[in-house]
């Protein structure tokens, strides 16, 4: 039976004992979710970019990441609920 594909990556591929965190992964990753990312499974990439951008150490690729994080927040932005305005009294 073939794996399916969720359309998210799990925040468990980022927890391996031991590795030290690669900043081209980091950003290749974040890349990836830029562009798989679903109004279905927005809430969860924020979540795990949020995570890979807190393994990248230099200033440099983290100002390579704030494109990605800048369009992500974007995406979720358009994506989240709007509140719906509560009706006026009438006098």
């Amino acid at each position: 039976m073939p794996k399916q594909d969720l359309g998210f990556v799990a925040l468990n591929s980022l927890k391996k004992p031991g590795a030290a965190p690669d900043p081209a992964a980091a950003l290749a990753q974040l890349r990836r979710i830029y562009f798989k990312t679903t109004k279905k499974t927005i809430e969860h990439d924020f979540a795990h970019a949020i995570a890979l951008l807190k393994t990248i150490a230099s200033e440099e690729d983290r100002q390579k990441a704030s494109v990605f994080m800048e369009g992500i927040n974007e995406l979720r932005k358009e994506w989240s609920p709007k509140p719906k305005p509560a009706p006026r009294k009438k006098r």
